[in-house]
């Protein structure tokens, strides 16, 4: 079995801070510090706060995954990608659902202020279908295909448009890695620990362990962490299931 150090899989767990204020976003920033890879910057969080979490996080020596999920007309989602560029995140996303043209405006762009601003190209990703939603969820939206041929349908879209990876529920890693290969980043949000029995809003989701193992470059992880009783603890573990997970690839 391959050896996996601590640092090689704190880097593949990304720490979703939905924090609703500055304050405690930021405690969980300084808790979590060296113990994750990233941390995800959401819709509720950058809402209330603005830019200035991402300021905070990226003077720490942290990286930010800007979690918006850009969906508009493509140039529109354009000057959101340069936005995001200009605030030096590490990661963003936008819907696959957008259309090819909208990525591709969204690539084009992205790139292009990365490189004028002499920095590193964000990783940008593609939103499959969101891990809320099942076959019956997609039926009642007007979807004729079940979930797992409409994430290979959007990914293929977002390879195609020039995207670096896809966000996708975990059950989808096997399909994706199978139809891509292993340069195509997977992002899997949802995960619980192995040991989880908490019931919530995710309906497609795997343990950090499988989802690692079964191809997960990066696994998004929050709840299990923030509701702990002791959350290094938490954090601990989860980084523990994904060096397995990697060995056992």
């Amino acid at each position: 079995m391959k050896n996996i150090s601590n640092k090689a899989a704190s880097d593949k767990l990304i720490f979703a801070l939905d924090a609703e204020n500055y304050k405690d976003a930021l405690s969980w920033v300084e808790l979590l510090s060296g113990y994750v890879g990233m941390f995800k910057v959401g819709k509720e969080l950058f809402t209330a706060v603005g830019p200035k979490i991402i300021e905070s996080i990226k003077k720490r020596g942290q990286k930010v995954f800007l979690d918006l999920k850009y969906h508009d007309i493509p140039n529109t989602v354009a000057r959101a990608a340069q936005a995001a560029v200009r605030l030096n995140v590490d990661m963003f996303n936008v819907h696959a659902s957008g259309g090819s043209q909208m990525i591709k405006e969204a690539v084009s762009a992205a790139w292009a202020c990365a490189d004028k601003l002499g920095q590193a190209r964000p990783i940008l990703l593609a939103v499959t279908v969101l891990t809320s939603l099942n076959n019956a969820d997609l039926t009642e939206i007007g979807f004729q295909k079940n979930t797992k041929e409409l994430v290979l349908d959007l990914a293929k879209l977002a390879q195609t448009a020039g995207a670096s990876g896809v966000v996708a529920s975990a059950q989808d890693i096997a399909l994706l890695r199978a139809n891509f290969g292993d340069k195509f980043l997977i992002v899997t949000p949802g995960i619980r620990s192995a040991g989880a029995t908490t019931k919530d809003d995710q309906k497609r989701t795997l343990s950090a362990y499988e989802a690692v193992k079964t191809g997960a470059d990066y696994i998004v992880v929050g709840r299990p962490i923030r509701e702990a009783q002791e959350p290094l603890e938490a954090c601990r573990q989860i980084v523990q299931e994904i060096a397995e997970g990697l060995a056992a690839r």
